[in-house]
């Protein structure tokens, strides 16, 4: 059975340059960029070469403010914590969102047990933050903002540039998570003017397991390994060379076919929400009708469970997700979609669609029908729709 990837937030294949360059990379690289050798100077081009190309395709003028890290979860741990521990002595008080990743919920959780507080400022009915919030938020004791770019169940993307301005004049660091834009929608740290910035190469097709951090120049951040000198001493640990070529190719195509890519998953979403009411009723599209990213569509569907949806769509060979690939599995409802007003029940019923270079316009075709026949199936034996029926 051909299988319909509509989950490419969760896990994009390798694109063939990734692959052989990688490949190439295995063969012949295999040196220690750290070697003071042929062998070791070998990698170390290897490894710049990879780290200009990532720098470009967020524009860092200066490649070594990138950091290479084992993937998202790290970048972000990296980021909150390094900035916590680095500047302790002048604050312990911390700004973010009620819809951030479990990796940055879960950092700051850490370190609440520290003696860290924090505050979580409210999203609207898109999911979108507001400025002057934040503003507010921030205290004497401040001295981390963290701020997703883009929300991975939703879609909404923030206001960042203006957030930045903010804690700019406070003179409050600002970190945002970015997993899941760099590489999707441009991202331009200069323009933005945040002075963290986290990201993962698998958004991109590029390998999973390896990730970068943008640290602005001049900002003191602690390093959670410690060790050697690698990575501008920001991060102690040879460096996972293979992994890292890998991204630095996925970069540069990255950077190279943003336009093309965008264009290609518009149209495929749009496709998506235009058609979606004549298959099935009784639904919301979550997130911003237009501050969103162009690849992802987020369903709540009234009186269904999302998980029954995605293993009915998986049994006719099309994947989907309900949440968060790093949350799946929880039996509460998505602290994002409750935090944008779904209730429970709808907040449950939600699968997340995103789109990628392998899909095409008779993927959404296929999904949409399958989605009929699930949904109608799930709501003959729903309760909730029972008792609805019942009551008209």
């Amino acid at each position: 059975m051909e299988i319909v990837n509509l989950d490419h937030m969760s896990a994009n294949p390798l694109l063939p340059e990734v692959q052989d360059a990688m490949i190439d990379a295995i063969k012949s690289n295999y040196g220690n960029p750290s070697s003071q050798h042929r062998i070791g100077d070998r990698a170390a081009e290897a490894l710049d070469q990879a780290r200009d190309s990532v720098a470009g395709l967020i524009n860092s003028s200066i490649p070594k403010e990138v950091v290479f890290t084992s993937g998202g979860t790290e970048s972000v741990n990296h980021a909150i914590k390094g900035v916590a521990f680095a500047r302790g002595d002048k604050g312990r008080h911390i700004v973010t969102s009620n819809i951030e990743h479990n990796a940055v919920l879960r950092s700051i959780r850490r370190l609440k047990m520290m003696d860290y507080k924090v505050t979580s400022v409210p999203v609207d009915q898109y999911g979108r933050v507001n400025p002057d919030d934040v503003a507010k938020a921030i205290t004497d004791e401040t001295i981390l903002v963290s701020i997703m770019h883009s929300n991975n169940e939703i879609g909404t993307i923030q206001p960042i540039e203006e957030i930045a301005r903010i804690t700019r004049e406070k003179k409050v660091l600002f970190h945002t998570d970015a997993v899941d834009s760099v590489g999707v929608v441009p991202i331009d740290v200069q323009k933005l003017g945040v002075d963290l910035l986290s990201f993962a190469s698998n958004t991109f097709y590029g390998p999973a397991g390896v990730g970068g951090l943008y640290v602005r120049r001049g900002v003191g951040i602690w390093p959670l390994l410690d060790g050697g000198v690698q990575e501008n001493n920001k991060r102690a640990g040879t460096e996972n060379l293979i992994g890292i070529i890998g991204m630095g190719v996925a970069a540069r195509l990255a950077a190279q076919d943003m336009e093309k890519r965008i264009a290609k998953a518009k149209k495929l979403r749009e496709k998506l929400l235009r058609e979606l009411p004549d298959y099935i009723d009784e639904y919301f599209i979550n997130g911003h009708p237009e501050h969103t990213l162009p690849n992802l569509a987020s369903i709540s569907i009234k009186y269904i469970e999302g998980e029954s949806v995605v293993l009915m769509l998986d049994e006719e060979g099309i994947a989907v997700s309900t949440r968060s690939a790093c949350a799946a599995g929880a039996l509460q409802a998505s602290h994002v979609l409750l935090s944008i007003g779904r209730d429970f029940a709808d907040a449950q019923g939600t699968m997340v669609i995103t789109f990628g270079e392998d899909n095409r316009e008779d993927d959404v075709d296929k999904f949409l029908k399958v989605l009929k026949s699930s949904v109608n199936t799930l709501r003959e034996i729903s309760p909730l729709f029972n008792k609805k029926a019942s009551a008209a």
